[in-house]
Order: C-alpha cells, then sequence, then structure tokens
C-alpha cells in the first residue's frame, strides 16, 4: 500500500469516530445511550435502512415502522438541527 492510501483510510477513520462521538454527545446526560459504546451505537442507529428524499429545503428520512430505537433516533436528530441552525 502506498502512504497516500494509508494516509486517505485514516482519515475516513478519524471522521468516523467524530461523527459516533457527536452521535453519542447528543444523547440525554442519564441515558445509558450517552456512555455508549461506538459498535452499540453503529449496529442499533447508524446501520438502519432508511430512505432519503432529498427536497428544495428540507431532507425526509423514511425509516422502518420495526425499527426499535426510533424515538432516540428522531431526538438526537433534532438536537443536531438545533446545533447547526
Amino acid at each position: 500500500m502506498r502512504a497516500a492510501a494509508n494516509h486517505f483510510r485514516l482519515m475516513l477513520h478519524t471522521g468516523a469516530y467524530w461523527l459516533l462521538w457527536l452521535l453519542r454527545s447528543l444523547m440525554p446526560k442519564r441515558s445509558s445511550w450517552y456512555v455508549a459504546q461506538f459498535d452499540k451505537l453503529r449496529l442499533r442507529l447508524v446501520k438502519i435502512a432508511t430512505q432519503v428524499v432529498s427536497r428544495k429545503i428540507h431532507i425526509l428520512l423514511h425509516m422502518p415502522s420495526a425499527c426499535p430505537d426510533r424515538s432516540v433516533l428522531r431526538m438526537a436528530l433534532e438536537r443536531l438541527l438545533r446545533l447547526t441552525c
């Protein structure tokens, strides 16, 4: 492997770590999600089959009806939206 490939892979891992850290920090302080390990966050919240619909000023997420952690993910996305506005 070339050095550029390793550097790019390191940047991807750093970005993924930062996103999972941000997701965990958006959780309520008294919940088990606030101290959850990254593999739990990845399996329960990130790896969800979601249909993304892009509109002019909105992005809609159509989640499956059987998603057990729908309320937790919705709360985290609402908090993330407040941080960006």
